[in-house]
């Protein structure tokens, strides 16, 4: 069996490639610890050869788990994932140098034109990973809180300064809350988790937030932290420190329970599924192209729409057929109901609702070699 440790693809020294392996979350060998495959999904006949993709460090423990499965049942194909962030993998797999990418955010129309170029054919979003972003803090005696959309984007903007601002008072009446001053975290690289934050923020609360939904922060200044793990980092390593993640990686810092209509609601597996649930498809996108439009401002009864609903990006027809093959066996595995039900056991996550994942199988299965 081939076991491989998470690699950057492309022009990436070596020693990048040694610090990723030291700092990344999870098992170096995440073969050890994840379900057999074998007979199952994950398995297709006569499969071998190397897997390379780059990008969504929120799929990291996700795709820990569909690595392992897929390699069990595969022992001759090798699968490098390097969790350098969206928007890494969006612009390796345009530039060709990857086989697929992990994005929390769908291609940009510009970025399907780029695409279609390095694929000579139409690039494809198939989602693969549904999670609530948590919305993190570290506060002593606190670990839980409610907050609307738009008290955290003026926490976040600099304009609530306080843990006991009369704002943070109002929605939690029964809570001790010292003086202590707010410190937010963001993401220092280009994140379709960050993406996904400001989207809600600007959809979500009332116009507080103007700055419309993007990759890079939008503000300027503020503590930081690069990758999900680096912000996790800095939030734990501060007082009075609020940052947002993919909710697997929360670890035991406290997590805002959200304002959706009258109610507060916890970041949470089923409430993301509901909120995927009230989301309506992106029809102007092409064939075979499965994005979801989130509905931010849902009020359906126990949805949480602080989610990313996340992607692999492929190539709708690849240079050979052995290339497509391997791409189609590995994604096929991940929107199985095993791939999904190993991803839920890994990191929490919200198994493809039904429609979402047939959907997905179809466009995985319209895979082709050139």
């Amino acid at each position: 069996m081939k076991l491989s440790l998470p690699s950057r693809v492309g022009a990436v020294a070596l020693a990048g490639v040694l610090a990723l392996s030291l700092t990344a979350c999870g098992s170096d060998d995440p073969v050890g610890d994840g379900p057999s495959a074998g007979g199952s999904a994950g398995t297709t006949d006569g499969l071998s050869g190397d897997l390379n993709g780059v990008g969504s460090s929120a799929q990291e423990k996700a795709m820990d788990a569909w690595r392992a499965g897929f390699q069990t049942a595969n022992p001759d194909v090798t699968v490098n994932y390097d969790p350098a962030g969206s928007s890494a993998g969006r612009t390796q797999f345009i530039e060709g140098g990857i086989d697929w990418a992990g994005s929390d955010s769908a291609l940009k129309p510009e970025e399907l034109t780029q695409a279609k170029e390095t694929c000579k054919s139409d690039a494809i979003d198939i989602p693969v990973y549904v999670s609530p972003i948590a919305v993190v803090f570290n506060l002593d005696g606190v670990t839980s809180l409610n907050l609307s959309a738009e008290t955290i984007a003026n926490i976040f903007q600099g304009k609530v300064k306080t843990w006991d601002d009369a704002a943070i008072k109002a929605d939690n009446p029964d809570a001790t809350l010292p003086s202590t001053a707010i410190t937010p975290v963001h993401r220092q690289d280009g994140s379709g988790t960050t993406k996904n934050f400001t989207d809600y923020l600007n959809k979500a609360a009332n116009g507080a937030w103007t700055a419309e939904g993007a990759d890079d922060w939008p503000l300027q200044g503020g503590e930081s932290g690069t990758g999900t793990s680096g912000l996790i980092q800095a939030v734990q390593g501060g007082q009075g420190t609020i940052g947002y993640a993919d909710e697997s990686a929360a670890g035991t810092l406290g997590k805002v329970s959200i304002k959706v209509g009258d109610a507060f609601v916890g970041p949470t597996a089923e409430a993301a599924a509901l909120a995927v649930d009230a989301s309506p498809r992106d029809e102007e996108r092409g064939t075979n192209d499965v994005v979801v439009k989130v509905d931010r401002t849902t009020t359906a009864a126990g949805a949480y729409p602080l989610i990313l609903v996340s992607y692999a990006v492929a190539c709708s027809t690849y240079a050979d057929d052995a290339k497509a093959n391997l791409v189609k066996g590995l994604l096929g595995y991940i929107v199985s109901a095993e791939g999904q039900a190993a991803a839920q056991s890994a990191a929490g996550s919200a198994p493809l609702p039904e429609k979402l994942a047939a959907d997905a199988k179809t466009a995985v299965d319209a895979i082709k070699g050139a």
